[in-house]
């Protein structure tokens, strides 16, 4: 199925900017590249409307719905994008709701917001919420961005248990069904400044048909067509790749015990490196200037 829509999956701690940040912009290289280039820039650059884009920002996950909404609100506002949205569902009963049924086929961006992924998906699975945003995603010109919990929740296979001290050894990481975004890939979020490589490993190695998608802090990647994936964000992305795999021991062993691969496939990505999916290939960006 073609795919109209766009998906940014983001790692999580992405730059919101600051509130004292125009005045220290002409002399802050780190400043500039937010409004420039930094991904809730691209958020808004993706969509049709660009900064004058209905924003809804979803904060379901959260703990903090409020304070991370007025977060994101702002973040929006320093990027001249004003026409914002809070939509804070706290139960499948909400999810429901006419009035934000009516607000989201408005949107023309929703941003998922990070917290707890299996909240997440416990509260929107099979509503017509979900599959209103589905259908926007799938029809239309709309964005789905998801940051943490909004990323690893956005595929069709999610993530939600295994620490990184237990994660290569069997039965430690669990895996259960996402949001449906996009299909035979698996996202995990804070990658790098958390440890979980060992969590895709073993997702990858029970699963190799599933891609694994790394996502460290601050990076993103914007995928289009439902298969162009392009990595965005100053951050770094790893992709674990399966399908070569040789052998492991991962039949033999019971769970608890340590697992062996022969063969697995990693990729780094880092800012305007692309990935087709569906080659199964990588192109790195080799221009001396990046931002030109």
């Amino acid at each position: 199925m073609a795919v109209k829509g766009k998906l940014i999956i983001i790692g999580g701690a992405e730059d919101k900017g600051t509130p004292d940040d125009k005045g220290r912009m002409d002399n802050d290289t780190a400043v500039d590249d937010y409004y420039e280039n930094g991904i809730l820039r691209r958020v808004i650059d993706e969509s049709v409307k660009k900064d004058k884009s209905r924003i809804e920002i979803l904060t379901t996950a959260s703990t903090v719905p409020e304070e991370i909404g007025d977060d994101y609100r702002k973040a929006f506002k320093r990027l001249n994008a004003e026409n914002t949205g809070i939509i804070n569902i706290k139960s499948r009963e909400g999810a429901h709701d006419e009035e934000l049924l009516k607000r989201l086929s408005k949107a023309d961006i929703v941003m998922v917001t990070g917290g707890d992924q299996m909240r997440l998906t416990s509260i929107l699975g099979g509503t017509p919420f979900l599959n209103m945003m589905q259908e926007k995603y799938f029809k239309e010109d709309f964005v789905y961005a998801g940051s943490s919990a909004g990323a690893a929740a956005a595929s069709n296979n999610m993530v939600f248990q295994g620490t990184s001290d237990v994660s290569l050894f069997k039965g430690k990481v669990r895996v259960t069904s996402g949001l449906g975004f996009i299909n035979n890939v698996i996202v995990d979020t804070h990658f790098v400044t958390r440890g979980r490589i060992g969590r895709l490993l073993q997702i990858v190695v029970a699963n190799p048909r599933l891609l694994g998608i790394g996502l460290e802090e601050n990076a993103a990647l914007l995928v289009t067509n439902g298969s162009k994936m392009e990595a965005i964000g100053p951050g770094m992305i790893m992709l674990v790749d399966g399908r070569c795999i040789a052998d492991s021991n991962f039949n033999d062993i019971d769970d608890g015990e340590a697992i062996s691969i022969e063969n697995v496939v990693v990729h780094v990505m880092s800012k305007y490196d692309i990935y087709d999916y569906k080659k199964h290939k990588l192109i790195i960006d080799h221009r001396n200037d990046r931002d030109e």
